[in-house]
Order: C-alpha cells, then sequence, then structure tokens
C-alpha cells in the first residue's frame, strides 16, 4: 500500500511540470511559425509575439493547444503526442518559409491537400530535404500509431479522461474550423485587435500571424453576395447582353479547331529592369508574335498559381472577384459543382471533342475530377500520352513532344477539335537540366538559375515556333490562344525591387490564326487578363459570340486588366480599383453573373447567356 501511495505521489509531482512543458511546447512552436512566417527574422518575431501583436499571439497559442492536447489524447500519451505535435508544425512552418520564399505568398489551409504529391515536392524543396522530412515523418507516424495501439492497454480511469479528451477537442477543432461564421466567438476575439487585409494574403498573415491568417482562409464562401442579387436581376442582365449578339456566322463556314496553351512559367526575362542576356532566349516566340495579336497578359501570381490561372482562362471567371479565402477554386469550389460554363461548355454544344493535355500527373490540383465536371471528353496525362521525350536531364516531358501529342488530335478533321495543353517542361528547379548552356545573363544574383531558365525558355520557344508551321499543314483553321502562367520564382530581392510589382506579375501571350485573319492582327503591345481570352479569341475570329462574352467584351475595352492589386485602367495601372459610371456597371454585371454561378441559384444558365 505504501509503496502505491509514493508512486501515486511521484506522479502528482511531474503534472505540473507536464503543464509547464506543454505551454513552452505551444508558445515555441507558435514563434517558430512566426519566425518562418517573417522570413526568418528573429527580430520580426519577438515583435509580433511580445509588442505588437501580442493578444493575437495568444490567441494563437490557445488554437495550437487545442491541436496540441487533441495529438496527446488520440495517442494516449504525453511524449508521443508531444513529438508528432512538433514534427508537424516543424514541416508546416518549412513549408511555409518555402512557399513564401518561391511565391511571396503563405500557406494556405488547402495547400495541405498537396501533401500526397510526392513528386512535386521533391523536386521543388530538394532530394535530401525531401528524404529526412519523409524519413522523420514516417518514424514518427510508426510510434504514433504504436501508442494508440498500446493505448487500449491504459487503465479504465485513464482511459475515460482520454476518450474525454478527445470528443472535448474535437470538438473545439471543429468549432474552430467554423473561423469565418461572424458569430465564432474565437473570430470576435481577433476582431477586436485584427486588422485584416484580404487583398494581400501576405500583409494579413503579417499582421494577425500564421495561426490568423490559417484559420482566416478557412472554408468560406466563395463570393459574398451582392445587393439586389434575385432571379429578375440576372434575367434583365442576361437579357441585356443577348440582344447585343448579333449572328456573324456562317452556318455552313467550318468550325475551326481552337488550342490553348499555358506555358509553364513562360515570360520575358529581359523585361525586367536588371536583367540582359548576350542574346534573346526568345527570338522563335518573337519571330511568331510580332506577326500576330500578342501583348503581355496579368497573372494573379508570380512564381506559381497554376490551377487558377487556369481556371480563368477556361472559365472566363476572374479570381480578383473572389473572397480572398479563395485561394484555389480548382480544389475548393469546382468539384464541389454540378456544372460550370465554360469555354468547353460552349464548344462541346457546337458538336467539338475535347480534350485536356498534361504532361504530369492526373491528381495535380484534382484535375482529374475538374476536367469531368468542366466537360472534356478526354484527359492525356504522362502516363497516357503517346509522345514523352525528355530535352537532356529536364525531369519533365519537352514542350516539343507535348505539341506532338496535339497535332495527332488534329489529324481527325471529322470533327472539330477544342485542346487544352499545360506544359511543364519550364517548371522549376531550373538548375542541372542542361549541360550545354547558351545563354549568360548579366543582373542581380541567382545567375544560375536565371542562365538555365532562358535555356528552358529558349528551348520551349523553338517548340512553339515550329508547332504553329506544322499548323500549316493541318487541313481545318486552327486558332491558337498561348500564354505564360507566371514568372518563375528566380529573381533576387535586388531584381523585385528594381520593378514595379506589377511588372513581376506580366507574362508574355499571343493569338495565332492559320488563315491570319484575326482583326487586330498587327497589335503586338496589347495588356490583358486572360478571363478575357475566350471572348477577345472569338471577337476577333469572327465566331459567335454568346451574351456572357458580349458582356466581358464590352468590359475588356473599359478595363482591360486586373487582378487583386492590379488594376489598368485609361492606360495606367493602380493599387486600387477606380471607375467611372459605365465601367461600373460594366464590371457590377460581370461580378452579379460570377456570383449567380459559384454562389448563387445559377438563374443565368437557364437564359442561354453562356450558349
Amino acid at each position: 500500500m505504501k509503496k502505491k501511495i509514493q508512486i501515486f505521489k511521484k506522479k502528482s509531482v511531474h503534472y505540473p511540470l507536464i503543464v509547464i512543458g506543454l505551454l513552452l511546447l505551444v508558445v515555441i512552436s507558435n514563434l517558430y511559425l512566426q519566425w518562418c512566417q517573417n522570413e526568418l527574422s528573429t527580430d520580426l518575431m519577438l515583435k509580433f509575439a511580445f509588442s505588437w501583436h501580442t493578444e493575437k499571439f495568444i490567441l494563437g497559442c490557445l488554437v495550437l493547444l487545442v491541436f496540441l492536447l487533441f495529438l496527446i489524447s488520440l495517442a494516449g500519451s504525453f511524449l508521443l503526442g508531444s513529438v508528432l505535435y512538433a514534427i508537424t508544425i516543424a514541416i508546416l512552418g518549412f513549408a511555409d518559409y518555402q512557399k513564401m520564399f518561391y511565391r511571396t505568398e503563405p500557406i494556405y489551409p488547402d495547400d495541405l491537400k498537396m501533401i500526397t504529391e510526392f513528386g512535386l515536392l521533391r523536386e521543388m524543396i530538394g532530394t535530401v530535404p525531401f528524404i529526412v522530412i519523409v524519413l522523420i515523418a514516417a518514424i514518427a507516424l510508426v510510434f504514433f500509431c504504436r501508442a494508440i495501439y498500446k493505448s487500449r492497454l491504459l487503465s479504465k480511469k485513464m482511459q475515460i479522461v482520454r476518450v474525454t479528451g478527445l470528443i472535448v477537442t474535437i470538438g473545439l477543432l471543429v468549432y474552430i474550423s467554423d473561423f469565418n461564421n461572424p458569430n465564432n466567438l474565437l473570430r470576435k476575439q481577433y476582431d477586436k485587435t485584427a486588422l485584416w487585409i484580404p487583398y494581400s494574403q501576405k500583409m494579413n498573415y503579417y499582421n494577425t500571424g500564421f495561426i490568423g491568417g490559417f484559420l482566416f482562409n478557412l472554408k468560406v464562401e466563395a463570393m459574398d453576395e451582392p445587393d439586389n442579387y434575385s432571379k429578375k436581376t440576372i434575367t434583365e442582365i442576361t437579357e441585356k447582353y443577348n440582344k447585343q449578339v448579333t449572328a456573324i456566322k456562317d452556318a455552313e463556314e467550318e468550325q475551326p479547331n481552337i488550342i490553348f496553351v499555358m506555358s509553364e512559367s513562360f515570360s520575358d526575362p529581359q523585361h525586367l529592369a536588371g536583367v540582359t542576356a548576350n542574346k534573346n532566349p526568345l527570338k522563335d516566340y518573337y519571330e511568331v508574335a510580332d506577326k500576330t495579336y500578342s501583348g503581355q497578359m496579368l497573372s494573379q501570381n508570380y512564381g506559381g498559381g497554376t490551377a487558377n490561372i487556369e481556371f480563368e482562362a477556361l472559365t472566363s471567371f476572374s479570381m480578383e472577384l473572389f473572397n480572398p479565402q479563395m485561394t484555389t477554386p480548382y480544389t475548393m469550389l469546382v468539384p464541389k459543382m454540378d456544372e460550370v460554363p465554360s469555354i468547353v461548355s460552349l464548344l462541346k454544344n457546337q458538336d467539338y471533342r475535347a480534350t485536356a493535355i498534361h504532361p504530369y500527373n492526373t491528381s495535380m490540383y484534382k484535375r482529374k475530377d475538374v476536367y469531368n465536371v468542366l466537360g472534356f471528353d478526354q484527359f492525356i496525362s504522362e502516363d497516357t500520352m503517346k509522345y514523352k521525350e525528355k530535352l537532356q536531364n529536364n525531369p519533365y516531358i519537352s514542350d516539343q513532344s507535348a505539341y506532338k501529342e496535339v497535332l495527332d488530335l488534329l489529324k481527325d478533321d471529322q470533327q472539330p477539335q477544342f485542346v487544352h495543353l499545360v506544359t511543364m517542361q519550364t517548371h522549376m528547379p531550373y538548375s542541372d537540366k542542361y549541360t550545354n548552356i547558351e545563354y549568360s545573363s548579366q543582373g542581380q544574383g541567382n545567375k544560375t538559375a536565371i542562365d538555365s531558365y532562358m535555356q528552358d525558355i529558349a528551348y520551349s520557344s523553338a517548340a512553339l515556333k515550329e508547332f504553329t508551321e506544322e499548323l500549316k499543314n493541318v487541313k481545318r483553321r486552327t486558332l491558337v490562344v498561348f500564354w505564360g502562367d507566371h514568372l518563375p520564382s528566380i529573381y533576387s530581392d535586388e531584381i523585385k525591387e528594381m520593378n514595379d510589382e506589377v511588372m513581376m506579375h506580366q507574362t508574355e501571350f499571343l493569338m495565332y490564326d492559320t488563315q491570319g485573319s484575326l482583326r487586330e492582327q498587327k497589335t503586338q503591345d496589347a495588356i490583358s487578363s486572360l478571363f478575357y481570352f475566350a471572348p477577345t479569341l472569338f471577337d476577333q475570329s469572327n465566331l459567335q459570340m454568346t451574351g456572357f462574352y458580349q458582356l466581358l467584351s464590352q468590359l475588356e475595352k473599359q478595363v482591360p486588366a486586373f487582378e487583386k492589386s492590379f488594376y489598368y485602367t485609361n492606360g495606367n495601372w493602380n493599387k486600387t480599383l477606380k471607375l467611372n459610371k459605365e465601367q461600373e456597371e460594366l464590371y457590377e454585371d460581370y461580378r452579379m453573373i460570377q456570383y449567380d454561378i459559384v454562389s448563387g441559384e445559377q438563374y443565368s444558365l437557364k437564359k442561354d447567356f453562356f450558349d
């Protein structure tokens, strides 16, 4: 009996130490997340936690404490629950630092869905760090699962405590996940001191802390309901623009093939101040672009965000209109919808065969599910491609191979084709791809990566030129829209400082017609947003417009390009949207239609507005 009492007393002595240890772990882990968020600045980390935003730091600690207690309850072990917590936070912070470094934006909750993309993650962070992280995570998971298994041997009293802890912490985590509910008590506490900055997620995380910014980006409606939204309002808008559409296409005229090419990270580095080269890597590109409608496109992101850019191109819906928490429609929105009007659905109704090609796997950004919703007839990936050649040490299938895949599809001239190609050859990383590099850059920092990137886009540029030449042998008229999705994340802080921020968000684009019949064939300095591409192509190619495309065509004339924080109106770039009465009416009509489709009742689908 005495022995049992001594053991109990010994254990009771340790509980205060355990509590102190857990609290220290939570505080240190929150400091670590802030350190990673603030680009490894210890000064900014400490000022955030203990000077500028102490209240929000404490709230973040409370959230982390709930998560820690959940893992401890699940494992039935203070030690193993804490170890798994520490490893999880360590990986999360590292991922946030990496994303901030390469893309100047933080980790979002939806990014966690990428955790199964082992191949891409390895290529992005390097083989050695990837292997180390995977090994640590795997070992921790094994011990954690072992702890869960052994927890069945705990005493009845401890099992009651453990199950109670699980129920309470799961309930709290579910409640915390409803952070964007205006009645959420945690959100109300944040709102007392938080200055939310939805137009800049980078600053949003800086000002509210990693945890605050992360919670802010949890589940939310795609768009807030506009004033006066109703069936009547949508009917008035659809009728207004449907009436403006004129029948311009001869029903007996052969329908053209339409090819969309979204080229990974394709841009002109010499457009940036501080970057020059011994010769132009885009020489072949400009031999095509200088003879057709071309210019620069405003990209939503720098260094990434391919799926969002693809979403805008196919649907003609703008990311600018979404709530800031809607960070990736491909994973957060489209798979949950039964129907999304797009250029795919429009052309399918005109008896086109629609094919998506991506020389990578099918799971990235849920493309397989998304393409099914959009209505593609087939999705050709790296596993099903006929042509899989790669250039030297480049781990990705070449653009030349991808274009061969497109040309094979166009051999079938019995049916018009819509082909959407998303290339991979010029994806990061940009070192060790090529043994012989013909380009030498002069600029501020990161010369090795920039030189390799120039070689990459030179090959891509040559492949595009060859592709357009081959298209002349296709019997059916063929229209091509080609654009780079975003700049690569290779430029130093010095180069970024030498350029206006909008320069870091502009890539090259062109529209090509094998018959050379585009109305603005002689325009080579256009500025546009890619959600305008489909209506612009239809308008310039003398194809039948829809009411929706008519609305976009009019809006483009007034506001040629816009994304969050970048607005091009009246020949000038602005940080905020400044509209006159005519521009505002068009913008609000567009916003109303987009809301109707993504968050509303989809009244406009029944009004022949997209057909």
